[in-house]
C-alpha cells in the first residue's frame, strides 16, 4: 500500500496531553508530534497501510519503533520468520521520532560503577561486552543502502557542568580503563573549550571514543524500508486494543481485524498501556522529555561557540540535559520535562529547557527556536532494560526500559528480541535477559507523587548542595 494511503488515515489531531498511564493505547491514525526530525526527513517510506481484516501470521510485533523494527529485521534476516508489525499510529510515532539522535555506549541509566555494585565485576563485564557488540551491530546496520541517517559518528563527551563533578569523572575514567579495558579518558575544561565547544557551564568532560549522533526519524524510516525489503509486513493507524491469549497463541483486537498470532513481541517502550496485558502492567515509569531546536547558527555565531563537533554532548545532571550542534548548523538541547501529561504544555518547561541553553551558551540568549516538542522515556524502575519472556508458558517477549538510550541498544535488543521468539536465546545469561522488568508493587498509584519530590531532591543535588 502506498504511503500516501497511510498518510490519510493518520489525520487525527496530535495529542500533546497523552499520559501513557491514563489512555487505553497511544491513539489511533494520530499526526506524528511537531519535532525537527519528522519536519526535515522528507516523505515517509511506504508501509502495508492499516489492518483491514481479521489475519494470521506467525509472530506479531506490537509497535514500530527502532526496538520493532529492529526485531522484524533480524527475525527475516537472522531466522527466516516473517514478522508482522502492528502500529497505533505512524510508523515510529513514539520514542523513535522524539528523542535527540544520540547514540551512545551504554543502555539504561547506570554507569559500569553501578553495574558493578549491582552484579559484580564478572557480570559488570560481559554486560560491557554485549553493550559493546551492540554498537558494532548498529554501526554496521546503518550501512545499509537502505539507511541514510546522517550519521556523525566520532565518540561522545560527557561534560561536567560543576567543577565537584570532575573526581567523579575521573574515578569513572579509570574503572572504564583498568576494569573494562575501554579507552575513555579526562578531558579538562580549557580542552573542552578549545577541541569541542564553549559551553559556559562545562568545567572539564570524559570522553568515551564511542558515541555518534544520527537523524532519529531517518533512521526508523531506514529501518522500515529494510524491513519491509527483508518481508516484513507493517501495518499503521492499527492500535492493539486487547491481547487475548488462545490455545493457538494470541488474538490482538484492531480496529481494523482480528490478528491471531503465535507469538506476540512488546515493543511499546514509554507508550505501553497499563490495560494491555498483565505481564507488562506498570512495568515502566512513563517520564517526559523536553526537546528544542533553534535556527541555524551563522558562521560567526559558530566561530563566538567555538564548535567544532557534532558528537553526542550529555552533562552530569542528574536530569541531564542532552545536546548538538545539528549538521544544518541548528542547535538541539533537551531535558527532563513535566511530570503529567496534562500539564505538558505548560509553558514553563519549555522556559527551563530553554535557560538550560542559555546557561551553556549565553550568546544564544535572545535566539529564534524553530521546533520544540516533547515525548514519554521509558524508564524501568531499576534503571535497566529487559529483553525477556516473562511466563515460559506464554510466547509473549518485551523489549523495553533503556531509560533515554535506546537509540544504539535498541538495534540489539531488537536482535536480542528476535532470537528469544526463535528459540534460540539460550546463551543469553546477563540479567537483562533473565528477569522480568520489575514493578513498583504497593508504590504503584504513588509514582508520580514519589516523582515529584525526587524531581526537587535532583535540583537540589545537581544545582545547590
Amino acid at each position: 500500500m502506498n504511503s500516501s494511503i497511510s498518510a490519510v488515515q493518520a489525520r487525527r489531531p496530535f495529542d500533546p496531553a497523552y499520559d501513557p498511564l491514563h489512555a487505553p493505547h497511544p491513539g489511533h491514525g494520530k499526526e506524528y508530534a511537531p519535532t525537527y526530525w519528522i519536519a526535515t526527513a522528507g516523505t515517509p517510506p511506504e508501509d502495508d497501510g492499516p489492518v483491514s481484516a481479521d489475519m494470521d501470521v506467525d509472530v506479531a510485533v506490537i509497535g514500530s519503533g527502532y526496538t520493532g523494527l529492529s526485531c522484524a529485521i533480524h527475525l527475516a534476516r537472522d531466522h527466516g520468520i516473517k514478522a508482522t508489525v502492528l502500529e497505533a499510529n505512524g510508523v515510529a510515532w513514539g520514542c523513535s521520532t522524539r528523542n535527540g539522535g544520540q547514540a551512545q555506549l551504554s543502555s539504561g541509566r547506570l554507569k559500569r560503577s553501578q553495574w558493578i555494585e549491582r552484579w559484580g565485576v564478572d557480570v559488570a563485564k560481559k554486560l560491557h561486552v554485549e553493550i559493546v557488540e551492540a554498537f558494532d551491530l548498529f554501526r554496521d546496520l546503518i550501512r545499509a543502502p537502505e539507511i541514510d541517517c546522517d550519521p556523525q559518528d566520532g565518540g561522545h563527551l560527557y561534560i561536567a557542568h560543576r567543577d565537584k563533578v570532575m573526581p567523579v569523572l575521573a574515578k569513572e575514567v579509570d574503572l572504564l580503563n583498568r576494569v573494562f579495558g575501554y579507552k575513555a579518558k579526562l578531558v579538562s575544561r580549557a580542552e573542552v573549550h578549545a577541541d569541542y565547544v564553549h559551553d559556559a557551564e562545562a568545567q572539564g568532560a570524559m570522553f568515551e571514543p564511542d558515541g555518534m549522533s544520527i537523524h532519529a526519524a531517518k533512521l526508523a524510516f531506514g529501518y522500515l524500508k529494510l524491513a519491509r525489503k527483508l518481508g516484513a509486513k507493517v501495518h499503521t493507524s492499527s492500535p492493539v486494543t486487547q491481547c487475548i491469549r488462545d490455545k493457538q497463541g494470541f488474538r490482538l483486537v484492531t480496529p481494523g481485524g482480528i490478528v491471531r498470532a503465535r507469538a506476540v513481541c512488546f515493543a511499546t517502550a514509554g507508550y505501553t498501556s497499563p490495560g494491555l496485558h498483565p505481564l507488562t502492567r506498570h512495568r515502566l515509569m512513563p517520564i517526559l522529555s523536553n526537546s528544542l531546536v533553534t535556527r541555524p547558527l551563522t558562521a560567526s555565531e559558530r566561530e563566538g561557540l567555538n564548535f567544532r563537533t557534532m558528537i553526542p554532548l550529555t552533562d552530569t545532571r542528574t536530569l541531564r540535559h542532552y545536546y548538538r550542534l545539528l549538521p544544518d548548523n541548528r542547535v538541539q538541547i533537551g531535558s527532563r520535562s513535566a511530570i503529567t501529561g496534562r500539564d505538558a504544555a505548560n509553558r514553563k518547561h519549555y522556559d527551563l529547557l530553554l535557560a538550560g541553553l542559555h546557561r551553556k551558551f549565553p550568546a544564544l540568549r535572545d535566539i529564534q527556536v524553530d521546533y520544540s516538542w516533547w515525548g514519554w522515556v521509558d524508564v524501568s524502575h531499576d534503571m535497566m532494560p529487559r529483553i525477556f519472556q516473562p511466563d515460559p508458558a506464554q510466547q509473549l517477549f518485551y523489549a523495553m526500559g533503556y531509560g533515554g538510550n535506546g537509540v544504539m541498544y535498541s538495534a540489539q535488543a531488537g536482535r536480542r528480541l528476535a532470537q528469544l521468539v526463535a528459540g534460540k536465546g539460550g546463551e543469553l545469561d546477563l540479567p537483562i535477559f533473565t528477569s522480568a522488568l520489575p514493578g513498583h508493587g504497593p508504590l504503584t498509584p504513588f509514582r508520580r507523587l514519589g516523582q515529584w519530590g525526587m524531581y526537587r531532591w535532583y535540583y537540589l543535588k545537581d544545582e545547590v548542595l
